[in-house]
C-alpha cells in the first residue's frame, strides 16, 4: 500500500466522494450499520450479488474492497450492480487498509486512491483499481473461460458432501421434530436474497388463498414481517436476524455443526428464547427445504434463493453442493417463487366476484319483496333514498 502526502487545498474544495467509513470483514454486518454516503470499506473476495444490493440499498458513497471483486474464478454477478448504481468501487487496495483507517473516521476517494484529508495536506492511505463498466466486462469475459475448472471443483465437491451427509439426504435422518404442523401444506421458504421483495409482492394473492406455511431464513424472517406476515418457523444461525422476528412467536430452528456446536443457541438463551438444534453442514437454506419435504409439505415455494448455475457459483463453492444436491432431494415438490408469480392466477376473477355481488344483492331484495315485514322495510329504504336524492339535487 502507498503511504505519502500531498500538499492540497480546504477538503470541502476536492474532487471526489468524501464520507465517514464504516469498515468490516463480513459484508452483511457492515450494512447493517451503513448510512447514506458513507463509504464502506470491505474484505470480500468475488463480490456477490445479495452483498452488492445491500450496499446500493444502504445508499453508500463508495466502496472500497481490499481484495480483488472479481477474481476470475466465476462471472460473479456483484460488481456490477455496484457500478450500475454509480457507486465508485475502488478494488484490491489491501488487506493493510484495515489497519490504516478508523471505523467513523472521514476519508475520500477520488478515482483509484483514498486520502486522509486535513486543512493543509493529503495523506494517501490506499489505492487500488477503480472498476467501470468496460474494466468489468473484460474481467467478466476472463471469468467465463474459467467455468470449467470451477464446475470441476463442484463435481468433486458435491461427491464428498454426498458422503458426509448421504443419510440426511436419502433417509432423513437427523431432522429435528417440531410442533409446526406442515403435513399436507404449501410451504413459503422466504431467504433476504435475490429479488426477494419483488417476489413477497408478487406472491400476496397466492399468500391469501393458500395460507402456506411461512419459514423464514435468518433474514428472511424480517422480510416476512416487512410486509405484513409473520413466520411461522424461523431457521438459520440467528445472526442476521433482528430481536424482534424472534420475539414474534416463531418456532426456531437453529442450524449447528455437525460436532453438535450451535452458536445461534447462545443468542437465543440469551433473550430468554429456546430453539431446536438442526446439525447439518448444508446451508440454513438447504435445511429449511430438508425440513419442509421430510415434514410433508405438499408443495416448497422458494423466495430469494439460487436457481441458476451462476447464482450458485456466485453463493461460493463450498454451499454449492448442499444447495444441489437439497434441490434433486426435495424434486418436484420445489417451485422458485418466480415461477408461481407467473404462472398463479386467482382462481376467481375480479369481474365474476362483481357478479356475485349483483346477484347477492338481487337475492336479499327479493327475499325482503315476498314477506309483509320484508316490503315494510324496503318502504323504509325508498323513502330514506328518496329524500336522499332529493337533498343530492339541491346542492347541485
Amino acid at each position: 500500500m502507498r503511504m505519502s502526502a500531498l500538499r492540497r487545498g480546504r477538503p470541502d474544495d476536492l474532487p471526489g466522494v468524501t464520507g465517514v467509513v464504516r469498515l468490516d470483514h463480513r459484508t452483511k454486518d457492515l450494512t447493517k450499520r451503513l448510512k447514506p454516503g458513507e463509504i464502506a470499506v470491505i474484505d470480500h473476495l468475488d463480490l456477490d450479488r445479495v452483498s452488492a444490493e445491500a450496499l446500493v440499498a444502504c445508499a453508500a458513497g463508495a466502496v472500497v474492497n481490499v481484495r480483488p471483486s472479481v477474481s476470475g474464478r466465476y462471472p460473479n454477478l456483484g460488481p456490477d450492480i455496484i457500478v450500475q448504481a454509480g457507486i465508485p468501487l475502488v478494488d484490491d487496495v489491501g488487506p493493510d487498509l484495515f489497519n490504516a483507517v478508523r471505523e467513523g473516521e472521514t476519508l475520500r476517494v477520488d478515482g483509484d486512491t483514498i486520502y486522509r484529508d486535513t486543512k493543509t495536506e493529503a495523506e494517501v492511505v490506499g489505492s487500488g483499481i477503480r472498476h467501470d463498466r468496460e474494466s468489468l466486462a473484460k474481467l467478466m469475459g476472463d471469468a467465463r473461460e474459467g467455468l470449467s475448472a470451477q464446475l470441476e471443483a463442484f463435481a468433486a465437491n458435491t461427491m464428498e458432501y454426498l458422503k458426509r451427509e448421504r443419510e440426511l439426504l436419502l433417509d432423513g435422518v437427523g431432522v429435528p421434530e417440531i410442533r409446526t404442523d406442515i403435513e399436507g401444506r404449501h410451504v413459503l421458504i422466504v431467504v433476504r436474497g435475490y429479488d426477494y421483495k419483488e417476489d413477497l409482492t408478487a406472491l400476496r394473492p397466492y399468500i391469501r388463498e393458500y395460507n402456506p406455511i411461512l419459514i423464514g431464513v435468518d433474514g428472511g424472517a424480517d422480510a416476512l414481517l416487512e410486509v405484513g406476515l409473520e413466520p411461522h418457523i424461523i431457521v438459520g444461525d440467528m445472526d442476521s436476524v433482528s430481536d424482534d422476528a424472534l420475539s414474534s412467536g416463531a418456532e426456531l430452528i437453529v442450524h449447528a455443526y455437525r460436532d453438535g456446536r450451535a452458536p445461534g443457541l447462545g443468542r437465543l438463551e440469551r433473550m430468554g428464547l429456546s430453539g431446536v438444534p438442526f446439525a447439518a453442514t448444508g446451508t440454513s437454506e438447504d435445511i429449511a427445504m430438508l425440513l419442509a419435504d421430510d415434514k410433508g409439505a405438499s408443495l416448497i415455494v422458494a423466495v430469494g434463493t439460487h436457481a441458476t448455475l451462476v447464482e450458485f457459483l456466485d453463493k461460493g463453492r463450498s454451499g454449492m453442493a448442499s444447495t444441489f444436491l437439497t434441490r434433486l432431494r426435495v424434486g418436484s415438490k420445489l417451485v422458485d417463487a418466480k415461477g408461481v408469480s407467473r404462472l398463479y392466477h386467482s382462481r376467481i376473477p375480479g369481474w365474476m366476484l362483481v357478479v356475485f355481488v349483483i346477484a347477492g344483492i338481487v337475492a336479499v331484495a327479493a327475499a325482503l319483496y315476498s314477506t309483509p315485514t320484508g316490503r315494510a322495510y324496503l318502504d323504509i329504504f325508498g323513502s330514506w333514498w328518496d329524500r336522499f336524492y332529493f337533498w343530492l339535487q339541491g346542492l347541485f
